[in-house]
């Protein structure tokens, strides 16, 4: 579960806009995408990766 006083908890900030008019990416909240379990696993075509919160509050990638 994430609180305040947890890392993740700090609020986002927002990409500068990128010069020429493109658009920069979209911005999603970690808590929203990896939800209560501070986990989700992600399909890339035929491949599966699991993208999930570390003890340390960093966020891991790993296939």
């Amino acid at each position: 579960m994430i609180d305040d006083a947890h890392p993740m908890a700090e609020p986002a900030r927002l990409p500068l806009p990128q010069p020429g008019g493109v658009k920069a990416p979209r911005v999603l909240d970690s808590a929203s995408v990896l939800g209560p379990r501070g986990e989700v696993w992600i399909r890339h075509g035929e491949q599966l990766y699991r993208l999930r919160v570390t003890s340390l509050g960093k966020l891991i990638l790993t296939k």
